[in-house]
């Protein structure tokens, strides 16, 4: 087994999409080899009803699938192809964008006004740029979940893992994203394919990842009298973690548990053409999309 070392630590910005929907941003608009085949990851997460009531209204995708995973309020949404329907606390939606789709999102709060929820762009290769859309809506109650003995509990939201499998699937980028919970205290080891792009998104709790060189992890961004250590301090404060090559990932979770994200996916490793929700591979394939918008061709007829 080799630790994957923590090659980078950053915390979500606060920014503003939709018609005024107030959010984290952990990457995205980025350099796309960064974490390919991942393109953005946004955290909606907000308890007054005015930072995200005016929603996500119409807007065009192509190139790309969306996975937006809810955890508190609801997310209605519809898109030009008729389809609709509520993603309540705890279900997953993987929209396959592929050849063009209007689409919109609707945020609501639960019954103490709290939203929380996630949403992951993943690139699609050039030879599935042009598929055609899909969905794929899984209720809270088909995600497997796994409880250790030690009390770690890990939500299988896409991928396989401990034996059990979502039942989402066909995913161009094979990801793997899992819900991890670990209690207080708790050291716990989870193997990564060692070729995958992997990242940790943590945003409950706190807790420290082992490095290569360190063992029992090590600390960062603090300064105690002037001196500052060598630590990775992971708190829930929308802390991004990425991982460099390995095939293990070993956490310990602090006094109050720990509870985070872990994706990983195969790089498409292809150029990427990017204008906000249209990813392409070519400046050219840009262009083309821009035309078909203005000229109403951008859903294409069966």
């Amino acid at each position: 087994m080799s630790i994957r070392p923590v090659k980078s630590l950053s915390t979500a910005q606060p920014t503003m999409e939709g018609a005024g929907v107030h959010l984290h941003r952990a990457f995205g608009f980025h350099d796309p080899a960064m974490l390919d085949p991942f393109l953005l990851f946004d955290d909606f997460r907000n308890e007054r009803e005015q930072d995200y009531a005016p929603g996500f209204p119409w807007h065009p995708h192509r190139g790309i699938e969306t996975i937006t995973y809810v955890l508190a309020g609801s997310v209605d949404h519809g898109d030009s192809l008729g389809n609709s329907g509520t993603l309540g606390a705890g279900d997953v939606q993987w929209m396959t964008a592929g050849s063009g789709i209007m689409h919109q999102e609707m945020p609501k709060g639960n019954a103490s006004g709290q939203m929380h929820g996630f949403q992951l762009w993943a690139n699609l290769p050039s030879s599935l740029k042009m598929t055609e859309p899909r969905y794929q809506d899984v209720n809270s109650t088909e995600i497997p979940e796994i409880t250790d003995d030690d009390g770690t509990k890990v939500r299988v939201i896409i991928g396989e893992f401990w034996g059990k499998k979502s039942p989402v699937d066909g995913i161009a980028a094979d990801p793997q994203y899992l819900d991890i919970s670990i209690p207080a205290g708790v050291k716990k080891s989870f193997k990564v394919d060692t070729y995958r792009n992997t990242f940790a998104y943590i945003f409950q709790g706190a807790g420290k990842f082992a490095d290569a060189s360190d063992p029992n992890g090590v600390l960062l961004e603090k300064e105690v009298a002037g001196q500052e250590f060598n630590i990775r301090d992971l708190s829930g404060n929308r802390t991004l973690v990425e991982f460099d090559t390995g095939d293990e990932i070993t956490v310990q979770a602090g006094e109050e548990g720990m509870r985070f994200l872990l994706i990983s996916g195969k790089p498409i490793k292809e150029p990427v053409a990017w204008h906000g929700p249209i990813v392409m591979n070519t400046n050219d394939e840009i262009r083309q999309a821009i035309h078909d918008l203005r000229n109403d061709t951008f859903i294409r007829a069966d």
